[in-house]
């Protein structure tokens, strides 16, 4: 999955580490990523936290795609600034899963982000649920997701 993320990949971010219910990842704050009070956007930091929750998510198999997700910022990052975020499952129930993420610079957590997930059904060896989970909104229900 990862290796198709081109908005992951094209911001920089690297995937470090992964294994069942589980995935590091890595990415470098650049002048492009600050804002005017010049502390990283938080939709760059949400974005990281969500890259390795979508990783940790997907690590069982089955396509999986966010049904929400929560962040709290703890401290501002800057430019030059290598942040690393963990994602740990905390509990997968039928086709749902919450997972935890957090976003280190070194020892000091910037940002905790909670991310629930669904796994999408794929009745049809593999090409549908990739279309249906690109094409669910938040808040919808389609065939495919019940």
């Amino acid at each position: 999955m990862f290796s198709a993320d081109e908005a992951s990949r094209g911001l920089g971010i690297e995937l470090v580490e992964h294994g069942a219910g589980r995935a590091v990842v890595r990415m470098t704050v650049t002048p492009a990523m600050v804002n005017g009070h010049r502390i990283a956007h938080g939709g760059f930091l949400f974005l990281l936290a969500d890259t390795a929750f979508a990783c940790a998510c997907n690590s069982h198999g089955p396509v999986t795609v966010a049904a929400g997700a929560d962040i709290v910022f703890v401290a501002p990052a800057r430019e030059g600034d290598v942040l690393v975020a963990v994602a740990e499952e905390r509990v997968r129930y039928g086709r749902s899963g919450i997972y935890d993420v957090s976003v280190r610079r070194g020892d000091e957590v910037i940002a905790e982000f909670r991310g629930r997930s669904r796994s999408v059904r794929d009745d049809s060896g593999g090409r549908a649920a990739h279309r249906d989970a690109a094409r669910e909104t938040p808040g919808t229900t389609t065939k495919e997701s019940r």
